[in-house]
């Protein structure tokens, strides 16, 4: 008989229940190591925006260009197949911007407006980080719709079709290159600022 009032056996489950106590804290403080609010230094950062340039610069329209690469070599039914989805997607983002093309037009400024105040008047270098790839997009954005015009008014087919993607794409990856260099050498840059260099 113990006179403390206390099994023995029940410190082992004290402690256990202490341990789980203090789990959540561990876990979040290992959360938050992984995931760096240093963008420019993250690297799923850098996987982010080549995957976002990389698909923007694959479907031109909203068309991947492996079909319209495909539809100039074989033609036939792979061209109106190309010529049906350029026609769609024409159609829709048409439709979108004559619908929503105000309320878009206001909502990216905003947004875009409050990011680049965030970011390089205060200071926070994720507001940056999701400026420098989002602002660029504009730019595409407004590109696909003047395509998309032009493809409504002059309804090119065949080869002459195959020849807007392709100068499309061409617009959007000089963008994307651009983009990517400017981005590049800013994160070097606040990588050296903030880093050991810049203490």
């Amino acid at each position: 008989m113990h006179r403390s009032g206390k099994s023995p056996q029940y410190l082992p489950q004290k402690q256990a229940f202490r341990a789980k106590e203090q789990t959540p804290v561990d876990f979040y403080s290992t959360i938050f190591e992984v995931i760096d609010t240093r963008s420019f230094s993250n690297m799923w950062y850098w996987i982010a925006l080549a995957v976002l340039w990389s698909t923007a610069s694959h479907f031109v329209l909203g068309v991947p260009f492996d079909l319209a690469l495909r539809a100039r070599r074989q033609g036939g039914q792979h061209m109106a197949d190309l010529e049906d989805l350029v026609r769609i997607n024409t159609g829709r983002i048409l439709n979108i911007a004559e619908v929503s093309g105000l309320m878009l037009t206001a909502l990216a400024g905003a947004i875009i407006t409050i990011l680049a105040i965030t970011g390089f008047i205060y200071g926070i270098e994720f507001s940056q980080a999701v400026f420098l790839m989002i602002f660029p997009m504009v730019f595409v954005g407004l590109l696909n719709i003047r395509l998309a015009r032009r493809i409504a008014s002059e309804a090119p087919e065949g080869a002459q079709l195959v020849a807007m993607l392709r100068r499309q794409r061409f617009y959007v990856q000089l963008i994307g290159m651009l983009s990517i260099f400017v981005t590049a050498m800013w994160g070097m840059y606040q990588n050296i600022a903030i880093g050991p260099l810049g203490g």
